[in-house]
């Protein structure tokens, strides 16, 4: 089958191509179009007519979350919801037959109430980034409800179109640029973790889990539906600090700095551009527990095929490359 993927050149695109180009034509679509192995040719967005006929759309493409807070609310809307909307209509004036978004758990929300997050919470996300990624979904329900109504009103089945949200959670493999990577240079250094105080459980989704589920979704017919990503595990920052000590061969030393002081030098970051600010302290240490269970159903298994800990130590390995 062949297959467009819109961000070809960034984290996920890249490793995705990297696993699908075995086994189907790939087809980029990005704001460059450098040649890329393993893709046939790569489309800007303003040509997106020139695209030849495809099977399956993979809208990756958008701004990631910023935990320097240096992206304007507006530019999240521009990219996030705005080229979704050009490459959704795309998909229904097509013979592409299924898309798949990549949403985020942070469309949902911002901090997990109870003990895990699940796809029936009414969605209320406060960041930009996640009110940007919410209206993403709503356009395309809102567009496919109206494509299959007009369908059903000329006598033709509309289920032949599929339409996948995949809202993962911090997704982790090689190329990683975001907090794992922050955190693989501070163990570098061999000095200690400062933020051994803060017990939390925070889900991960490995680059082999979330492949094995876009390689689910194109081979096996499923119901449209919207779905979270995420290990099995939930691993804290400690947990991950230990495994980048034992990859290191570096001595594990964790302080359980008082979180007082660590909250007013986080605040201090906020002014200064530190690496460490209030928004990063966050990532690193709350806890965000996401269930897979809707989407371990869908696909009929019980568990996915690699365990947090061992996603994590791939990571990790990549990075040491």
């Amino acid at each position: 089958m062949n297959i467009l993927i819109t961000g070809i050149h960034g984290f996920i695109g890249s490793n995705l191509v990297n696993t699908l180009k075995e086994h189907h034509p790939i087809y980029g679509m990005d704001i460059v179009t450098p040649q890329k192995e393993g893709v046939l040719n790569t489309f800007v967005w303003s040509k997106m007519d020139r695209i030849p006929p495809v099977e399956i759309i993979i809208h990756l493409a958008g701004i990631a979350h910023d935990t320097k807070n240096k992206t304007k609310a507006q530019e999240y809307l521009d990219i996030n919801v705005g080229l979704t909307q050009k490459i959704f209509q795309h998909f229904l004036k097509s013979t592409a037959t299924k898309f798949i978004f990549f949403s985020s758990v942070k469309a949902v929300a911002d901090s997990v109430i109870g003990d895990q997050l699940f796809e029936e919470v009414l969605p209320n996300p406060k960041t930009p980034y996640g009110r940007s990624k919410l209206e993403a979904e709503k356009y395309i329900k809102n567009e496919l409800g109206k494509w299959e109504e007009e369908q059903t009103m000329n006598g033709i089945d509309h289920n032949w179109k599929k339409v996948y949200i995949l809202r993962p959670c911090m997704i982790h493999g090689p190329g990683n640029k975001g907090n794992l990577n922050l955190l693989y240079q501070f163990a570098q250094k061999d000095i200690p973790w400062p933020l051994g105080a803060y017990k939390n459980q925070r889900s991960f989704c490995s680059l082999e889990n979330l492949v094995y589920v876009i390689h689910n979704l194109i081979e096996k017919d499923l119901e449209s539906d919207i779905y979270q990503v995420a290990d099995d595990e939930s691993l804290s920052t400690n947990d991950i600090i230990k495994l980048l000590a034992d990859s290191l061969n570096k001595k594990l030393r964790i302080w359980n700095i008082p979180k007082w002081i660590i909250r007013l030098a986080a605040k201090l970051g906020d002014h200064l551009h530190l690496p460490l600010n209030s928004e990063r302290l966050q990532k690193l240490t709350e806890s965000y527990v996401v269930s897979n269970s809707k989407l371990k159903i869908a696909l009929g298994i019980d568990r996915m095929p690699f365990s947090a800990l061992n996603g994590m130590a791939l990571t990790i390995e990549s990075f040491k490359r």
